[in-house]
């Protein structure tokens, strides 16, 4: 049976990827995007596809556009927006940290608070977070992002036991490194502000980390997956793809126990 789906930060990766294939699959996808010129390309890019998406302004860091959530009517709500940034945590500027902590948390709770609400009126509905392999697992020099991502599968968690009893349910969605850029201008973030004459953190070793971006998956695979899972009525709490990334996050959990300093 079609859904009606709002999925947030669908100018661009996975969230525009599924924004797409959701919509070919018979659904209304509801798709607003952080800025105007977002919103031009992408309602081009849909009506050249032949595909109807309903696009807006929204970012979600500004009241005025938030209050558009109220407009809608929806049974899904995917909390997808986000920032990525990296560097080592004892020297990255506090602004940039609190930057990542304003959009990927703060702003998104608050966005899944406004689907809450509308969710526990009527009875039913399902909040879908949009976390990551970094929501469990924890490297050297991607910690900023990290942060914000351990932060969410606590909200997650949390919300999925209080919401339970207003028929609401809550899960999360957790890809493995994709390459649809996310994770490259995240790596070239910290190169604005490091400077190797004033910080500690070794430039060879953030370099040598970098490499990892050279093998990364196909994303059309994950948004395959999220077209999967998003509408279904049931499904597991957490939506880890590919199989490997998701036994790397449960070999990552597994060690802390084990872990000594």
């Amino acid at each position: 049976m079609p859904k009606t789906i709002f999925i947030t930060g669908a100018g661009s990766g996975l969230g525009k990827g599924a924004a797409f294939g959701l919509a070919e699959k018979g659904h209304r996808v509801i798709a607003p995007v952080e800025t105007a010129p977002q919103v031009t390309a992408l309602r081009e890019e849909a009506k050249a596809a032949g595909i109807e998406l309903e696009v807006f302004k929204m970012d979600i860091k500004n009241p005025q556009d938030l209050a558009q959530m109220l407009d809608y009517d929806f049974d899904i709500f995917v909390a997808n927006a986000a920032v990525n940034e990296g560097g080592p945590l004892g020297e990255v500027p506090m602004s940039n940290f609190r930057e990542l902590f304003e959009v990927n948390v703060f702003s998104t709770l608050e966005t899944a608070q406004i689907a809450a609400q509308k969710f526990v009126a009527k009875g039913e509905g399902k909040i879908i977070f949009m976390s990551s392999m970094a929501g469990i697992m924890a490297t050297p020099y991607v910690g900023p992002y990290t942060a914000t991502k351990h932060a969410i599968e606590a909200i997650a968690t949390t919300m999925q036991k209080e919401l339970e009893g207003f028929g609401v349910k809550v899960a999360t969605i957790n890809p493995g490194a994709f390459a649809t850029g996310f994770n490259d201008r995240s790596a070239e973030a910290k190169w604005k502000w490091y400077d190797e004459k004033i910080h500690f953190t070794k430039k060879e070793d953030m370099e040598e980390a970098d490499k990892a971006l050279e093998d990364q998956y196909d994303p059309a695979d994950m948004i395959a997956k999220m077209v999967e899972v998003i509408p279904l009525d049931s499904h597991k709490f957490r939506t880890a793809y590919p199989e490997e990334t998701e036994q790397q996050m449960k070999e990552e959990e597994a060690k802390r126990w084990e872990m000594d300093i």
